[in-house]
């Protein structure tokens, strides 16, 4: 089999001839056959274990036929090589020992280590590299999401702690972002020279702010980011989350090649308000896959029939896949989504 890079093609904006499609969340939850491995390793076993989180990275590419696998892995894995001790507890989340509430927490804070502290992700990514006929996406969770858990100690609904510091205490909140800033490009890089051939930073929570305050405390790091890795030839995507779309005309001028879009804002208007320089990426609503199917392929046709309107598409949730969503489902909206945008894409020529 030729390798596939459909993907690679859509986020450079080049002409293709289907629609790619990959799921946020892909290696998860909904697969029985990962439920089984779960049963046994939790999460953060699984990312020590090359051989096995390169399986589990694999299991969707061959269930579903997408186009591009991404990395098993979770976004707190490199914040283990900074000095923060955590653990992923069942129905929680991220559950941080040694919180960060102070500066004398940010000052202790030291830089990563990928080679010495993560080598077994690196690891995953080169076997990855020489199995996979599809591009691999690695990833890394943004600042904001990141010192959320870092300061609530555990995932916030209000967050409240993490904007007391950010309003209260600026210059604290800084060199927060400045050390987050640097861990997230260094692991990104790392992965790149591993073997990674596209990159999607995600920022899962930051539709909890303002844009003014999204501009002001956040904005600036992850410019930062994308600049410090143009140099790297491939595609980077910058995924800031649900209910983000107010936030969208701040993008404009990140050095980024895609937006991820959540399904609150159509494909149209998420490429107006983002100046349509980039290609954009999404969003049907995860829970649309608890529908009928007639009624989960009305929802992509509609996605895939605005994304086709410009070069630069790539098909996939506005967040992540959830347990209860069904494997059957998926496999059939993934060849949907292959058919139905390649006979579209060939009535438009």
């Amino acid at each position: 089999m030729a390798y596939n890079d459909r993907f690679i093609r859509a986020c450079r904006r080049q002409e293709i001839d289907t629609v790619p499609v990959w799921y946020m969340r892909q290696a998860g939850r909904y697969d029985p056959e990962y439920r089984k491995i779960k049963e046994k390793y939790s999460l953060l076993e699984i990312c020590r274990q090359p051989e096995l989180a390169a399986e589990v990275t694999m299991m969707p590419v061959r269930k579903l036929g997408v186009d591009a696998a991404i990395l098993y892995s979770d976004i707190m894995n490199p914040v283990a090589s900074i000095g923060i001790d955590f653990d992923i507890v069942k129905n929680i989340g991220p559950v941080i020992d040694n919180p960060i509430r102070s500066e004398a927490d940010i000052d202790r804070l030291t830089p990563i280590d990928v080679e010495r502290d993560l080598s077994h992700i690196l690891e995953t990514i080169r076997i990855l590299d020489r199995e996979l006929e599809v591009p691999l996406i690695t990833f890394a969770g943004a600042p904001f999401t990141i010192a959320s858990y870092l300061i609530e100690g555990r995932p916030s609904k209000s967050y409240i702690r993490t904007k007391s510091m950010m309003y209260g205490e600026p210059e604290l909140w800084d060199k927060l972002m400045y050390k987050l800033g640097d861990m997230v490009i260094a692991y990104l890089r790392a992965h790149i020279k591993n073997g990674g051939k596209a990159f999607q930073l995600f920022d899962s929570w930051v539709g909890a702010l303002a844009r003014r305050d999204f501009e002001r405390y956040v904005l600036p790091t992850i410019t930062r980011i994308f600049a410090e890795l143009s140099d790297l030839d491939v595609p980077k995507i910058y995924f800031p989350g649900v209910s983000s779309g107010e936030l969208l005309p701040a993008l404009t001028e990140l050095k980024a090649d895609v937006i991820g879009l959540d399904w609150r804002i159509s494909i149209e208007e998420g490429r107006r308000r983002t100046g349509g320089d980039f290609a954009v990426q999404g969003n049907l609503d995860p829970y649309v896959l608890t529908a009928p199917m007639p009624v989960i392929k009305q929802y992509a046709k509609d996605i895939i029939d605005q994304g086709i309107q410009q070069p630069g598409f790539v098909f996939n949730l506005g967040h992540g896949l959830f347990p209860e969503a069904s494997l059957d489902k998926l496999r059939e909206l993934t060849e949907y989504v292959h058919e139905y945008s390649h006979q579209a894409i060939a009535q438009k020529e």
